[in-house]
């Protein structure tokens, strides 16, 4: 069954309709962001790009300062491609999932190298760019370029999957609501189109409590039609997420500073500055392979509690262990003063570390 059958089996309306519709309710709503072009202006694509990549599994509030940030300490894609990554990866910090950053400033340096500094602006050749999936090259060729693409985020997911009533649970369905939400997309304005359908979703056709009596579409929305709207989409059960568990080493020295080091450049926070730590496993560290683990042997004291932490895949369970160096033997890492810490480019885990071994005291 196509997509345009699909959508016809619960209920009728015409694309035409949806987009005449939406794009009248976006003139009048649209939402002021930092990185969106005021009407009549053209889109930026470097800062569509940059906002889409920090957007990425983050909030909007969230992304606000860091975009800001960023735009104004490298205001072009050939300046971030002209900073270290180092320093690309401590502004980046708190942020999460990190790769995003390490990917930023490859594509950042890709653009500059192979396409002079200018995006390209078709789906294809943007996805050929380091960290650029269907989803995002969609994004940037519909906003920033004016193209008839469609990028599927959770907010058009969740309108899409509403206004055609598609009942069958995500992720398995996502292919249907992709090929679903293509006919909704208009030869013109394309790119105020895919933003009136994520700003429809996080602002009236909300996940818990859609506010379908404000709605452009509730007219024509197939879920809203049979009773279904707070109930979609569906979503598979998910899979109960592992704890690994490790140890966290606070070491300072007579001046008060802390050791810190840089992780490896590949996998998990790869590049990002951390407290040191054991490897984190299920079964956690035995006390003497944490010993083993530590970067220096002085006589350790593990503090009370635990620092707990959720990524994507796991969850996360640390103790935290202090020591102290008196005497001026080499250790592998960098020393910070206390008052550097929040400059230091720490992830959200590592604060998180440094918070509990400063509240105890240390």
């Amino acid at each position: 069954m196509d997509a345009a059958a699909l959508g016809m089996r619960t209920h009728r309306f015409t694309p035409e309709a949806v987009q005449t519709r939406l794009l009248d309710w976006y003139d009048r709503h649209r939402r002021r962001l930092p990185w969106r072009a005021l009407p009549g202006e053209t889109p930026d694509p470097y800062a569509v790009w940059l906002s889409e990549i920090m957007l990425q599994q983050t909030t909007v509030a969230a992304v606000k300062p860091y975009f800001e940030a960023f735009l104004g300490r490298w205001p072009s894609v050939a300046d971030l491609a002209a900073a270290p990554q180092e320093e690309v990866l401590t502004a980046w910090a708190g942020l999460g999932y990190y790769a995003r950053a390490r990917n930023l400033h490859a594509c950042a340096m890709a653009v500059t190298e192979r396409h002079g500094g200018r995006f390209p602006d078709s789906e294809t050749a943007l996805r050929d760019l380091p960290g650029i999936g269907p989803y995002t090259a969609a994004a940037i060729a519909a906003i920033a370029f004016d193209r008839p693409a469609t990028p599927l985020d959770g907010n058009i997911e969740r309108v899409t999957a509403r206004l055609f009533a598609v009942t069958e649970p995500l992720p398995g369905v996502k292919p249907n609501l992709q090929a679903l939400a293509a006919t909704l997309t208009p030869q013109a304005r394309p790119g105020d189109f895919a933003q009136a359908e994520m700003d429809l979703g996080a602002t009236i056709c909300l996940p818990r409590t859609p506010k379908c009596l404000l709605c452009p579409l509730e007219e024509l929305c197939a879920a809203r039609a049979a009773g279904l709207a707070d109930q979609l989409p569906r979503k598979a059960p998910k899979a109960a997420k592992p704890t690994r568990r490790g140890v966290a080493f606070w070491l300072t020295r007579s001046d008060g500073a802390v050791l810190l080091r840089r992780r490896p450049p590949k996998g998990l926070l790869g590049g990002m500055t951390e407290v040191p730590s054991s490897d984190w496993t299920e079964a956690g560290p035995g006390e003497g392979e944490a010993a083993g683990a530590a970067p220096t042997p002085v006589s350790w004291q593990a503090l009370p509690g635990l620092v707990r932490h959720t990524f994507t895949h796991f969850h996360l369970e640390l103790t935290v262990w202090t020591g102290r160096l008196e005497s001026g033997e080499e250790v592998e890492g960098f020393w910070v003063p206390l008052e550097g810490l929040a400059a230091a480019g720490l992830p959200s885990v590592m604060r998180k570390v440094a918070k509990h071994a400063i509240k105890l005291g240390v």
